[in-house]
């Protein structure tokens, strides 16, 4: 009989407001032991590319292929780091047993080093089908050579003719969304339809329909894992880019790199129905984010006992689709003050990581905001003491088959039953959005008589099980329990 593989857990290593010190790869260096301890396996990092500037967090792409190793854009490193720094923080979180994910940018290009005069026309923000203007000339940031790197790894450099839309003419110093107009040049199809079509979302757009520009970033994304040596992509903002190129993408690494190259994408659209698009169109060969789960955590919050904890997992990614869910409570977009804020709020949060880390479903993704705290003008503490718990309960306990008793608006559990081959394995949760409850629930026959103790200790009293296997779980008010078998030091 073969042993209960260990639940996997990943983290987000970076948050928004890290300091531009550079010294981020030699931190994720220096707590890889750390990270490992409480669970956590897998480790989503930030963009490693240059960026428009070394303050940048790494999604105003420049060029791909520096690493943190030439003088480009006033800088050899970026924000966080060094090449050889990153090659090394990855090798260390490998001796460990953590697996990279690299964070990609592949929607648009930053920071041009030329402008090109080319034909546009405006359209509406709003809706980007609808023609605003007559076609006419601009003078666009689109003109990409790379002269710090002088042709190193790729001699590919970039025209107008890669892209169909950008945002600046500095002919007139006007901002606005511009359609780049020539031969068989349109927004991609397959993109999402919100604003009518959104392949357009900043900077230089990248073409995807050119050939030129599929081949080019397919040959790149094969250089980058093979001299990263991560183990996966997480891809930035592929609701505007053409899906099927994102299918490509994967098929391309995954021949070249191995089947369990893993990818998780980003398509930050709440409506299931949207997703449900997307996956169909990628043929289910990749992860998402559970950004539906993340904005019911969000109203939870903002609600209290007004939200029905009922029907949290409805139409979510977990829910329909679990093994393409990398569910999450926030990230480094929901955190406050940056675009897509929608950040959890504290006394939700304990929940909602109990909701990705303790049930059967989904693959969770713990915010190094969260773990570690938020930096900048308006700080937040770190949450580790909550996390610790709920990571250890994931690590030891949170195995088995699982009984759910989602079966009240405000109050709600499930129990794990454990397996054999991790000992004292399975857990009893619990929690409320309202007052102080409890609620009534099987763990097992041949668990009657033990004493389980709330490892959260937010519970002071142990439970007796009974000699059938229920027994009735409290829970404080507006809070989660987490019930494990007490064992006699």
């Amino acid at each position: 009989m073969s042993e209960t593989p260990r639940n996997n857990t990943m983290m987000q290593f970076f948050e928004w407001h890290l300091p531009n010190d550079g010294d981020h790869w030699n931190r994720l260096a220096e707590m890889a032991e750390e990270i490992k301890n409480q669970g956590i396996d897998s480790i989503w990092i930030p963009p490693a590319s240059k960026a428009i500037s070394q303050d940048d967090n790494g999604y105003g792409t420049y060029d791909v292929y520096d690493l943190g190793e030439f003088d480009q854009k006033g800088t050899v490193r970026t924000k966080y780091g060094t090449k050889d720094e990153l090659l090394k923080s990855i090798e260390v979180c490998h001796e460990h047993g953590i697996r990279v994910y690299a964070d990609v940018v592949m929607n648009h290009k930053a920071g041009a080093d030329d402008t090109e005069l080319f034909k546009a026309i405006q359209v509406d923000p709003d809706n980007r089908e609808e023609e605003i203007s007559e076609p006419y000339d601009i003078e666009g940031w689109t003109r990409f050579t790379f002269p710090g790197r002088d042709g190193e790894y790729s001699e590919f450099t970039w025209n107008f003719d890669h892209f169909n839309g950008t945002d600046y003419d500095a002919n007139e110093d006007k901002q606005a969304v511009f359609h780049i107009l020539g031969e068989d040049k349109d927004w991609n199809d397959h993109v999402d339809d919100e604003f009518g079509n959104y392949d357009y979302l900043m900077f230089a757009n990248i073409d995807y329909d050119h050939p030129e520009v599929r081949e080019e970033m397919l040959e790149w994304g094969k250089w980058f894992a093979g001299t990263t040596q991560v183990d996966g992509f997480r891809l930035d903002a592929i609701k505007h880019i053409n899906h099927l190129f994102v299918k490509d993408f994967i098929d391309a690494l995954r021949t070249e790199h191995g089947d369990d190259f893993y990818f998780v994408g980003e398509f930050w659209n709440p409506e299931i129905e949207a997703v449900e698009t997307f996956l169909e169109y990628a043929d289910y060969s990749l992860d998402l984010f559970d950004v539906t789960l993340h904005y019911k955590f969000f109203e939870a919050s903002n609600q209290g006992d007004g939200f029905d904890m009922s029907t949290i997992f409805e139409d979510t990614i977990v829910d329909r689709h679990p093994l393409q869910a990398v569910t999450f409570v926030d990230n480094h977009d929901s955190q406050p003050n940056e675009a897509l804020e929608s950040w959890v709020e504290d006394w939700f949060k304990p929940l909602a990581y109990a909701m990705i880390l303790l049930r059967e479903d989904g693959y969770p993704c713990v915010f190094y905001g969260d773990y570690a705290g938020i930096n900048g003008d308006e700080p937040i503490e770190a949450k580790r003491e909550m996390l610790e718990p709920l990571l250890d309960a994931r690590y030891n306990y949170s195995y088995g088959d699982q009984e759910d008793y989602l079966d009240h608006p405000n109050t709600i559990g499930w129990v794990r039953f454990g397996v054999e081959d991790i000992p004292h394995s399975g857990c009893a949760v619990i929690m409320t959005n309202g007052e102080p409850g409890e609620k009534r629930m099987f763990v097992g026959e041949d668990r009657g008589g033990e004493e389980w103790l709330d490892m959260t200790g937010t519970i002071d009293d142990t439970i007796t099980i009974e000699d059938d296997g229920w027994a009735n779980f409290p829970v404080e008010g507006g809070s989660v329990s987490v019930f494990i078998q007490k064992i006699d030091d």
